[in-house]
């Protein structure tokens, strides 16, 4: 038999960012694939929807109230998680503006929560996943098409998710000897509740699309079955790399 199955059966799968967007399809999609999925987020509504959800498909999922950009409390949190086999890293933000006016509270906020709290909530569980000796562990970073190029408007976001490609590549060198696989998944414009606002602007939406050479967003599912694909035993061999998910934009 060739073909591997992407299964999480038995596996802890802790999912940051996951009340709404691709941490809310990426949560779903893992629990309909076995696992039981951590599921952070900082508010309490968002949660109880996906948790709805995940019931209607028998999944099991554990809520966790937490700002990750709160060391802390993020540390607290992660320590009541028994085991923890992958992870997958999705809370983040954007805020557009051009390069000549973006505010310190918008580089603050991007570096804090993009960079910082990444970097913070993988070194957590990657020592916990040493201790526990985790023979087969994984780590999907959400990063970006604009981890690789950027564009307009886009100058801090498009740092700090170059700093995430950075961080995937160095982890994996590092934990390979451990097992632990350390990937990345970059996204296109992605068909979200936000998406669809921004794409009201019609002069925008048309500047994204034509940067798409397949002329569409992507879909929610598109980026949770590749995050899942990443995580899943299916990808063994493969670590400190990035699997675009965008329609083609950065083969230009």
């Amino acid at each position: 038999m060739y073909l591997k199955n992407i299964n999480f059966k038995n596996k802890n799968v802790l999912v940051t960012g996951a009340g709404k967007g691709l941490g809310k399809a990426t949560t779903v999609a893992m629990a309909e694939a076995g696992a039981h999925v951590f599921a952070i987020s900082r508010t309490s509504s968002d949660l109880d929807k996906v948790e709805k959800l995940i019931k209607k498909t028998k999944g099991k999922i554990t809520k966790i109230i937490c700002d990750v950009t709160d060391y802390v409390n993020l540390t607290k949190c992660l320590e009541k998680i028994k085991k923890i086999d992958v992870l997958v890293n999705n809370a983040g933000t954007n805020i557009p503006e051009l390069f000549k006016d973006v505010k310190q509270t918008s580089l603050d906020r991007l570096v804090n929560l993009n960079l910082k709290a990444a970097f913070n909530v993988a070194q957590l569980v990657v020592k916990q996943m040493l201790k526990n000796k985790i023979k087969d562990g994984a780590i999907v970073h959400l990063s970006s098409q604009l981890g690789h190029v950027s564009m307009e408007g886009r100058s801090v976001y498009s740092m700090t998710k170059f700093g995430i490609e950075g961080l995937t590549r160095g982890m994996a060198i590092e934990l390979a000897k451990n097992n632990i696989r350390v990937n990345a998944v970059c996204p296109t414009y992605v068909e979200t509740p936000l998406v669809r606002k921004v794409f009201k602007n019609k002069k925008f939406k048309k500047l994204v699309l034509g940067r798409i050479p397949m002329g569409k967003p992507a879909t929610e599912s598109d980026i949770a079955t590749a995050i899942c694909f990443l995580a899943s035993s299916a990808a063994s061999m493969i670590t400190g790399t990035s699997l675009l998910v965008d329609g083609g934009w950065t083969a230009q």
